[in-house]
């Protein structure tokens, strides 16, 4: 699997750009699917909204 760290504005720009489709059962780029990782700078114990953090990593799978 690739994994790639991109920031909030990356990743909008990648749905702005229809370059990651939202199937409503998961997200597809580039005809694979792909997991969004919230990636939080601080205590994990806190529940936080996943809209809010600045960096994200994105994997892709079926390599």
């Amino acid at each position: 699997m690739e994994e790639k760290i991109l920031s909030k504005e990356e990743l909008i720009k990648l749905f702005q750009d229809e370059k990651i489709i939202d199937t409503g059962k998961g997200w597809i780029m580039d005809d694979k699917e792909v997991e969004i990782i919230a990636l939080h700078d601080i205590d994990p114990k806190f529940l936080q909204d996943v809209t809010n953090a600045k960096f994200y990593k994105l994997i892709v799978k079926g390599n």
